[in-house]
């Protein structure tokens, strides 16, 4: 599913949910360029028709709905056998995880809580939506505190079926209504029992029925009671503990009858959490508005009663009255005479009469009197004192000393001090009955933060870590430290995972690098370059010799002496430093003596070698012919030149000399 694109614009980014008939996708609208829900119909439910069919039409039928306590649905389709419900993005916890987190929720927290998704089950009810699995995991709750509830008419898709959809099922089984778990017909009423059962998870921090398995579970729903919740967080008042057991009824009939009527009770115990709440169960001693008795009208009604009650007085019961009174002796005198005896005991009986009359007066007078003593004393009010702002031992002893109860209903998170009173009901300078419970709410502090770990740290990388957890840096002190780096910090206070609240200031000790002790550096100029360096070196320091050479004659009586260091006396340096030391050492000018230049010899340049005269290869090597003498004809006798004898006229091998047999041909 991730990265695929349903109904050609919601682009699946990650899961994010799985219940018992779907999973939830986070995605990513196109065209609004928005983060939305897509709840998806699992595959194991596609193909049931029914099923589908009253997905469909009851997802449509919660996208009309309009309540700020339920999330919205904005879309409804189904591609390629793929069922969806486009909702929402609610970024926030779910109510499950709020309780695991916390424990238990304070009373006044599950109240507001509680009216919240009884607000959105009204919604819900008007339009003949019924939940049928409310439940804390389907119950979002934002950072900001708003109350959300999520998967309507989903479980009702299940019809009246119930332990066959294990899935489903099993996860609601702590929740579900005595009529879910038979099976039977189920109504808003069914709504009410899951929002109680929610209610006694939030205030005990533990459902009412667990057991090892569904069926377990659902018989207890249908048998047993639960055992109030004030038994086990006796900080809740007996009027939210009647209502979750009243919301919890196993009949129907004596449950609420509708959210309506939860919301007011809640509200009633929201503004006074000793408010009556539930039926009121009179007894026939109303207390009435009624005129004095006159004793005229009491006799008359005394003779009224005599006489409706004379047909069970027959004639013999009143001749044996009288005869009872009168002498055996006279007894036959007695019975013929039966109507004279009456008028005869007539006026006994008239006394008789205005005995009683003044019997009944005196019993009633004395009953309006001890009545009127009673109420005199009992509507005796007084003033509750204020006991807001003040420490919960405080609180107690002031309200105790002023004849009260004082009972502490819960803690609330707040930025005032851990054990202040926060609220209180009744309100302050209120009346009320002497020996009343009043109850407060005390400060629970600031959710605690554990503070990081800053060693090591630099200043501003502290301050950065510190203002995301929500804390501030502190008092910034320095102190030497050889193993942590100049400028790095070395310790915290409150030191590293200790819990506080939000705000709260850490001090901080920065490294100074290592201590430098200083050594003063002693005066060393004018001692020989040996005893300066031995003074430095057991000072602690290190020495550096630097020579001058000089060949000032003024200056030949302080060879070896320091004219010179670097620091000077007096300087602070940490042990092994350098101190240089300037000393003279010196050393006589050479004379100059006159430079002898070597002789210069002429060069002699190489004779050249004489061209090597090659025989022409190309024509055939004939021998030399002298010619021949002849007489001296015209005496002109020209001598010979040889060739080896030619001067070299530097024309290299290609000038051969023409054997004289040449010449002398010319001649002829």
């Amino acid at each position: 599913m991730i990265g695929k694109v349903i109904g050609d614009r919601y682009e699946i980014l990650e899961k994010i949910g799985e219940g018992g008939m779907s999973n939830v996708y986070k995605a990513r609208c196109k065209k609004l360029n928005r983060y939305v829900a897509v709840k998806v119909l699992k595959d194991s439910f596609k193909d049931n028709k029914d099923i589908v069919e009253k997905f469909k039409k009851e997802a449509t039928a919660i996208a009309n709905l309009s309540n700020p306590n339920i999330v919205n649905v904005l879309d409804v389709g189904t591609q390629d056998d793929l069922h969806y419900i486009v909702m929402e993005l609610v970024e926030g916890k779910t109510l499950k995880a709020v309780i695991n987190q916390k424990g238990k929720l304070s009373y006044e927290d599950a109240i507001n809580i509680g009216l919240k998704v009884a607000n959105a089950l009204e919604c819900a009810h008007k339009s003949n939506i019924v939940h049928r699995d409310i439940k804390p995991q389907n119950i979002l709750v934002t950072s900001d505190g708003f109350v959300k509830v999520t998967d309507f008419g989903i479980a009702k898709s299940t019809g009246n079926t119930t332990i066959q959809y294990t899935n489903s099922v099993m996860g609601s089984a702590h929740y579900f209504s005595p009529e879910q778990a038979k099976g039977t017909y189920t109504d808003c009423r069914t709504d009410l029992y899951s929002l109680g059962v929610v209610l006694y998870e939030m205030v005990t921090g533990r459902v009412p029925f667990d057991g090892d398995s569904p069926v377990t579970i659902a018989l207890k729903h249908m048998q047993e009671d639960p055992i109030p919740p004030k038994n086990i967080n006796s900080k809740i008042p007996n009027s939210l503990n009647q209502l979750i057991i009243k919301a919890m009824s196993k009949e129907p009939v004596k449950r609420y009858q509708s959210a309506k009527d939860i919301i007011s009770d809640l509200q009633k115990i929201k503004n006074d959490p000793n408010a009556m709440i539930g039926e009121s169960f009179e007894s026939e001693d109303h207390t009435r508005i009624m005129a004095p008795v006159n004793p005229d009208d009491l006799t008359m009604f005394m003779n009224v009663q005599k006489e409706n009650s004379k047909p069970s007085l027959n004639k013999e019961d009143l001749i044996e009255d009288d005869y009872n009174d009168e002498d055996e002796e006279d007894e036959q005198e007695k019975k013929p005479n039966p109507i004279k005896r009456r008028k005869k005991s007539a006026p006994n009986n008239k006394k008789t009469i205005i005995g009683a009359i003044i019997a009944v007066l005196i019993i009633v007078l004395g009953a309006t009197g001890a009545f009127m003593m009673f109420n005199s004393s009992s509507d005796k009010e007084a003033t509750v004192p204020n006991v807001i702002g003040k420490s919960k031992d405080d609180a107690k002893k002031i309200l105790e000393s002023a004849g009260f109860k004082f009972i502490e209903a819960g803690e609330k998170k707040s930025d005032e001090k851990e054990g202040t009173v926060l609220e209180m009901f009744p309100e302050a300078n209120s009346k009320v009955k002497p020996n009343s419970e009043i109850r407060v709410i005390v400060s629970g502090g600031e959710d605690k933060i554990k503070v990081p770990d800053l060693s090591g740290m630099t200043i501003s990388s502290a301050k950065d870590v510190l203002s995301s957890y929500g804390l501030e840096l502190g008092n910034v002190s320095e102190e030497h430290n050889g193993s942590v780096n100049k400028g790095n910090i070395i310790s915290q206070d409150p030191s590293p995972d200790t819990a506080v609240e939000k705000d709260t200031k850490v001090n901080v000790i920065i490294s100074m690098g290592a201590k430098v002790v200083a050594f003063s550096v002693p005066n060393v100029t004018g001692k020989s370059v040996g005893e300066a360096s031995s003074t430095l070196s057991n000072q602690g320091f290190q020495v550096k010799q630097v020579e001058v050479i000089t060949q000032d004659l003024n200056l030949k009586d302080k060879s070896g002496m320091v004219f010179k260091q670097d620091p000077g006396s007096g300087y602070e340096l940490k042990k092994g430093s350098t101190v240089s030391v300037y000393y003279y050492t010196y050393k006589e000018a050479i004379k100059p003596q006159p430079e002898v230049k070597p002789e210069t010899k002429p060069q002699v340049k190489p004779d050249k070698p004489k061209p090597e005269v090659k025989p022409d290869e190309d024509k055939e090597e004939k021998p030399e012919v002298k010619p021949e003498e002849k007489p001296d004809e015209d005496k002109d006798e020209k001598p010979v030149v040889k060739p080896e004898e030619k001067p070299d006229t530097g024309e290299g091998d290609n000038q051969n000399p023409k054997p004289p047999a040449a010449r002398n041909k010319r001649k002829y």
